[in-house]
C-alpha cells in the first residue's frame, strides 16, 4: 500500500501536468506588474481562450490582450490566437519587437 504522502505527491505531480505556463515579456510584464503564471488547462484549447481566461481572472489586463499587436508563442515558437494548447505547454505574450 502507497502512503499517503506518495499519493499527495502523485496528485500534485497529476496537476502540474494539467498547467501551463504563461509568460509576459518586455512592456507587457512591466504593464501587468507580472512575469509568469500558472493556468489550469481546464476546458483551455488555444491561445485565445488563454487570452480570455486570463482575463476573467484579471479584467484590468483586457486592454492589453484585445491589443491586436500583441504577439504570442507557444513553447518558443510564434504562433496565432487559433494555436491550439496542451498540457505543459509554455505561451508567452509580448508586443512587437522593432530594431534599429
Amino acid at each position: 500500500m502507497a502512503s499517503q504522502g506518495n499519493g499527495k505527491q502523485l496528485l500534485n505531480k497529476e496537476r502540474a501536468v494539467n498547467m501551463i505556463t504563461v509568460r509576459f515579456f518586455a512592456a507587457l510584464r512591466e504593464q501587468l506588474s507580472c512575469d509568469e503564471l500558472s493556468l489550469p488547462l481546464n476546458n483551455i484549447k488555444n491561445i485565445e481562450q488563454v487570452k480570455q481566461t486570463l482575463i476573467g481572472l484579471h479584467p484590468h489586463w483586457q486592454s492589453h490582450f484585445e491589443n491586436v499587436s500583441l504577439l504570442s508563442a507557444v513553447n518558443n515558437d510564434m504562433v496565432d490566437r487559433q494555436y491550439p494548447v496542451k498540457a505543459g505547454d509554455e505561451v508567452a505574450f509580448f508586443p512587437p519587437v522593432t530594431g534599429g
